[in-house]
């Protein structure tokens, strides 16, 4: 890592050279994709300017406690300018915000040793602000120097608290542990300079995507290992190492899961719940605690990184480290499964549809043949009812929600879609015949988005489903992505929105999301990143629509109804909307001043983990559904153990969502 930390401090005064590329040839080939082809693109002018000079900045001291406010001042001069500097193809102001964020990386650095070679009071007569609003930077070093030490202070005594209940025992041995924290807490402030550290071409991609979500939250731009990485996550069979990881409360990288026939099953080494430590690959190491998730993300998931070592340490302690490689294999987790739900001697088909993936980057199959499948197997079995849940379910391809509406719809329009130059074109299901004619129920939540909103959107105008849950996350738009270069091999890309969906009714849910049929409560629905929160979203809008289209004639007012008073009178439900209260004071509202002294830190860190519990408790209720395989996977699951061990957890996913629990009450009410 010091090899590293020296190449870098020297980038700054090379002047894009050795070969790199001026950043804003980069920015110009962007502009012009996007003024021909984005569907609302802006000029580049001043608004521009300030905006893409803020959120450059913010990407890189999101909370102002990096640079300072003379540093701010003197960068400002850029705030106006860099509309003029794209257009005459001079980027060399980047140089100096570079030198300046490199030389804050260093001074953070600096500061953080020189505070841990002082001697540290471990209890003090000041006070620490927290804020949901960004604080404005601070005046000098000194003061930079006094806040990092007031957060070390507090994280320290915070990790003291976290280590028991009995606040009279920590008390007895406060300095034994306050030692121990201590050690800890200043490594990790230590291991943030390496996640802080940006390589030029980096540093360059944060104003390459500054620039892009000017013009609209989901254009953005792309190198080559980031496509793979986006493409793999709406696929349904990926190149992988074998295992499936994820982060603890901890902010531990864990292994849930080991893929049958993989590199990783193949070293009869790696187990559920092994940490991963450190990860190398491409000649390069990373310590998991001082890297960015996003970069151990990017080398599990694109395709760039094909072999890398893995250190893991075991529950026993023992660290040990496994070459893997990476093949390709299907996605047991991106791809639809289904279960049979029985209540009242009724049977509910349930189908998971995580994205709507298809035939991109490795896939070799499709959301809608694998939606088909999982249809005829629940049929098999005589199913009452269908649920499908797109809860969480981002979206995808665009053609697989066209082909996916067509099964439940038997011919006629689906969407408009409107382009750049204000041109309408209807899509429509031109297949006869439908796939399943019974009940259907939808769920969506706050991050069901894209592809899931355009099904759900048609499905609900058909009257053909009930939908359930909470608002969507409101984008209705269409992305591609596009090379900026017309190599045989391009390695950099822009995702760009190009055009705009409408439903049948000439109505969008862009902006504002789709209202479920029957709103249920869910966990943290206010805290999820909607559409509207963001500064750039285009707004929502209404055109005209003549399109002639049947309804579908149902009972399903008659269940709408039935099922909000259950919701209404529903106990879980109600403890659900209580603590989205206190979890909405928890964020949406800032935190009195704490002073820096055990026992007031104690009692604040009891009072949120007091709330903690009670989410965890409430989110893994485990509700009295009666769960099984359909009877073709159960034949042919039964002797692979790594479907097994899936399958149990599904299930356990199943009983733990509340909104299953209606979901197959609607259907059992319009079967009566």
């Amino acid at each position: 890592m010091k090899k590293l930390y020296v190449f870098l401090t020297l980038l700054p005064i090379l002047n894009f050279a050795q070969g790199e590329i001026n950043p804003c040839e980069t920015l110009s080939k962007i502009n012009a994709i996007i003024q021909s082809q984005h569907y609302k693109p802006k000029p580049v002018d001043d608004s521009l300017s300030v905006y893409v000079f803020n959120e450059f900045i913010k990407s890189l001291d999101e909370d102002n406690r990096i640079f300072i406010e003379p540093e701010i001042a003197n960068l400002k001069k850029n705030q106006f300018k860099i509309d003029d500097y794209i257009l005459s193809n001079n980027c060399t102001f980047l140089d100096e915000i570079y030198t300046t964020y490199s030389n804050a990386i260093d001074r953070y650095d600096l500061i953080i040793a020189s505070l841990k070679k002082e001697p540290f009071a471990f209890s003090s007569t000041e006070i620490i602000r927290f804020s949901k609003k960004t604080f404005p930077y601070l005046k000098d070093e000194k003061e930079l120097k006094n806040l990092y030490r007031k957060s070390i202070l507090f994280n320290i005594l915070k990790d003291v608290s976290e280590v028991s209940d009995n606040k009279d025992s920590l008390v007895a041995n406060f300095d034994k542990l306050t030692l121990i924290s201590k050690a800890k807490i200043f490594e990790s402030y230590e291991c943030k300079t390496s996640g802080l550290r940006l390589s030029r071409i980096d540093f360059n991609i944060k104003i390459f995507g500054a620039f892009c979500t000017y013009f609209d939250p989901h254009t953005n731009y792309f190198s080559a290992s980031e496509k793979s990485s986006f493409l793999s996550s709406v696929s349904a069979d990926n190149l992988t190492f074998g295992i499936y990881v994820s982060q603890n409360e901890k902010d531990e990288i864990v292994v849930d899961d080991v893929i049958a026939g993989s590199s990783a099953y193949f070293t009869e080494k790696i187990d559920a719940g092994d940490v991963l430590m450190k990860l190398k690959s491409l000649n390069e190491e990373y310590t998991i605690a001082c890297s960015s998730m996003e970069k151990i993300a990017e080398i599990i998931s694109s395709n760039k990184y094909r072999t890398a070592d893995f250190t893991f340490r075991k529950k026993s302690g023992e660290i040990y480290t496994v070459g893997l490689v990476k093949q390709v294999m299907k996605d047991y987790e991106n791809n639809v499964y289904s279960y049979i739900i029985e209540k009242d001697s009724k049977k509910t088909g349930y189908i998971r549809i995580p994205s709507f993936y298809s035939t991109f980057e490795n896939g070799k199959t499709s959301v809608t043949d694998d939606l088909v499948r999982e249809i005829y197997k629940l049929q098999e079995d005589k199913i009452d009812g269908l649920i499908i849940d797109l809860e969480n379910n981002g979206g995808g391809s665009m053609d697989e929600a066209v082909r996916m509406t067509g099964l439940f719809i038997d011919i006629g329009p689906i969407a408009l879609m409107n382009n750049s130059k204000g041109k309408n074109q209807t899509l429509k299901d031109t297949n006869r015949g439908t796939v399943y004619t019974g009940p259907i129920v939808i769920m969506i939540n706050g991050f069901s988005a894209s592809a899931s909103e355009f099904f759900t959107n048609a499905m609900q105008d058909y009257n053909r489903a009930i939908i359930i849950g909470n608002q969507s996350l409101g984008k209705a738009t269409m992305q591609r992505i596009l090379p900026l270069s017309e190599d045989r091999k391009p390695e950099e890309y822009v995702k760009l929105t190009i055009e705009k969906f409408y439903r049948i009714t000439g109505k969008s849910n862009q902006y504002i999301g789709i209202k479920p049929d029957v709103e249920i409560p869910i966990l943290f629905d206010k805290q999820m990143p909607r559409e509207s929160a963001y500064k750039t979203a285009l707004k929502n809008d209404e055109i005209a629509a003549n399109l002639r289209y049947t309804v579908f004639v149902n009972s399903n007012n008659v269940a709408i109804e039935k099922s909000k008073n259950r919701v209404a009178q529903n106990a879980q439900m109600k403890t659900i909307t209580d603590l989205n209260d206190k979890i909405n004071l928890l964020y949406d509202f800032d935190i009195p001043p704490l002073l820096l002294e055990f026992t007031k830190v104690f009692e604040e860190v009891k009072r949120v983990n007091t709330l903690w519990k009670e989410i965890k408790a409430m989110s893994e209720k485990e509700f009295p559904l009666a769960v099984s395989q359909n009877s073709v996977d159960i034949d042919y699951q039964q002797f692979d153990e790594y479907l097994k061990s899936s399958n149990k957890e599904k299930i356990k996913d199943i009983k733990n969502n509340i909104h299953i629990v209606e979901a197959v009450n609607i259907i059992n009410d319009l079967k009566q």
